[in-house]
This record gives C-alpha cells, structure tokens and sequence, in this order.
C-alpha cells in the first residue's frame, strides 16, 4: 500500500516563503514523475508543477519564477519551493506520483497566505 504523507503548510504573510513536503512509503518510487496541485473550495483542482524521473520541470504560469519543484530520490519525497507567496496562492496542496499505471494522491496540506 503506498502512502503519501505531505507536510510544511501553514499560515504565511503576502511575500513570504513555505517549503512543502512529500513523503512517499512502500517500495522505490525513481521510475515515477511527481507532481504538486491545488484547490480551493468550490474550484477544480489545478496543476501546479511537476517533475519527470529525468527532474524535467514544468510549472503552471502563475507560479513560474516563485515556486520549485525538486525530488530526492534516495528519501522517496517531493518538495516544493513556494516564494514571493501571494493570497492567491491560498489553497490546499496536494501531491501527486504517478507513471502510465499508477496514481497516487496525497491527504493535502492548507497553505494560507494572509496578512
């Protein structure tokens, strides 16, 4: 059974930082590509960035140039860079490791950026 535990949000003032993290247990996960959404309530979840097993780099345009997504492979964990943090990018974040068979979800993590 794989789980995803995710952790690092919280509350955060307009222009400030928060890393994410995600934790995945079971077996070696180097052959999967990660990936980081969001939602907030009444919205389908969007994508926020995502990383190959080659750690290609894709972002979604509203967080390119303030957010990064990295992988440690030997910690079977993804994480996410967040700065410069607007009250738009209040939601909840939810990891992702998938291939062509699998998906898994993480639970989400509230991140909340207010002043």
């Amino acid at each position: 059974q794989v789980q995803l535990v995710e952790s690092g949000g919280g509350l955060v003032q307009p222009g400030g930082s928060l890393r994410l993290s995600c934790a995945a247990s079971g077996s070696i996960f180097s052959s999967y590509a990660w990936g980081w959404y969001r939602q907030t309530p009444g919205k389908q979840r969007e994508f926020v960035a995502i990383i190959t097993t080659r750690g290609t780099t894709n972002y979604a345009d509203s967080v390119k140039g303030r957010f990064t997504i990295s992988r440690d492979n030997a910690k079977n964990t993804v994480y996410l860079q967040m700065s410069s943090l607007k009250p738009e990018d209040t939601a909840v974040y939810y990891c992702s490791l998938f291939n062509s068979r699998d998906n898994y979800w993480g639970q989400g993590t509230q991140v909340t950026v207010s002043s």
